[in-house]
């Protein structure tokens, strides 16, 4: 079955296929490109059915005994466009890589999706040329038909008699035949012209039907579209609060961080301080250490100054016995030269002992005082 000029055409396969044949090889391609065919689906009128499984070709076609223009895309052995040109037809592009027309001979939407821009801008660009070319052959056509209208309608004045005889005693065929083709191919053309009205008025109907759908369907989108813009305003209130507390939230980490840097710094400081007591204690361990000893060495002093007593005291009683041994004094003269000389080398160490232990016991009384000062700071 084929739609031809709004006359449904019922051919078996083989006939369709020498009838497609015959009519190509009186019609010469113009342009040619690929691109994946879409149909729209005929029950929702909303989604694209995919008519081939890859870019196939289409090509524009132009016959030159109908002065008509086509698209025509074969995929494989289906035919999967066959659409006439008409001045009323639009191509819409709806994406960058995507175009539409549609064909109420057909009762369909056809779709085309391109590889590139590039591609579907000269494709259209040649629509709109084929589209203009058809208008014009359709111009000339109407003006034909008028030309041949008002011939026939002046034969028809002149040679009444003629006519009349040939509807009496003609059959049907003698009448075309005497009529002439012009009036055959007006015939056909108005038949042709009034099966695309009744179609067009009945495709009609159907777009009047999808546009009040496309009404109703545009009032929902306006109400989802107000409930969202409500629902934006609402989360644009939640993000600004959200806002607010993620900066309060900042400022306050930023105190915390200020505190554990002070925290930080004072362990710093307590550690060097219990590293500064460390060192002083063992310090002072030094300190007691030799204090200790110090103490041991005066324990010898005592000592010291009883043997000095005692030389003195044998001074002394060697200065009396000195009187009595004048004889022995050369003697004893050296003696109490080496016993004075000891003397003053014992007076001498035990005084440098003793500022030795003065100095020590001033120290040690600094070393008290500091780390007594030391505890009153911690």
């Amino acid at each position: 079955m084929r739609i031809l000029g709004g006359v449904t055409l019922h051919y078996h396969w083989p006939v369709y296929v020498s009838l497609e044949l015959r009519c190509r090889s009186r019609e010469q391609p113009i342009y040619t490109t690929r691109a994946h065919v879409f149909q729209i689906d005929p029950t929702t009128k909303k989604n694209w059915v995919p008519a081939s499984k890859q870019a196939v070709t289409v090509s524009y076609f132009f016959d030159s005994t109908r002065n008509s223009y086509r698209i025509i895309s074969v995929d494989g052995s289906k035919v999967i466009i066959n659409s006439t040109i008409t001045p009323n037809m639009m191509f819409t592009k709806t994406s960058q890589k995507f175009g539409q027309w549609a064909d109420s001979r057909a009762n369909t939407v056809f779709g085309l999706g391109f590889s590139s821009e590039q591609q579907l801008a000269k494709f259209a660009e040649k629509f709109q040329e084929v589209k203009e070319a058809a208008k014009m052959a359709k111009d000339k056509s109407q003006e034909k038909v008028e030309v041949l209208s008002n011939h026939s309608q002046e034969s028809g004045r002149e040679t009444p008699s003629t006519n009349q005889a040939s509807s009496i005693n003609g059959t049907d065929d003698e009448k075309i035949f005497h009529v002439g083709p012009e009036a055959v191919l007006l015939k056909n053309e108005n038949d042709l012209l009034k099966s695309a009205v009744e179609q067009s008025n009945t495709n009609a109907k159907k777009w009047e039907t999808e546009l009040q759908t496309l009404r109703e369907n545009n009032a929902r989108l306006v109400d989802a579209l107000q409930e969202s813009s409500a629902n934006v305003e609402s989360w644009k209130k939640q993000l600004g609060a959200c806002k607010e507390e993620s900066d309060t939230l900042r400022e306050k980490i930023a105190e915390l961080e200020v505190q554990c840097n002070e925290a930080s710094q004072e362990k710093q400081r307590n550690a060097q301080l219990s590293v500064r007591v460390q060192e002083l204690e063992s310090e002072l361990h030094d300190k007691e250490q030799e204090l200790e000893n110090l103490r041991k060495q005066a324990e010898i002093i005592p000592q010291l100054m009883a043997e000095c007593e005692s030389v003195t005291s044998k001074l002394q009683t060697a200065e009396t016995r000195n009187r009595d041994l004048e004889g022995r004094i050369d003697v004893l003269h050296l003696d109490v030269d080496d016993s004075r000389q000891k003397q003053g080398n014992i007076k001498g160490e035990l005084k440098k002992l003793m500022d030795v232990l003065d100095i020590k016991l001033d120290e040690l009384h600094e070393f008290r005082r500091g780390l007594s000062r030391l505890g009153v700071d911690n």
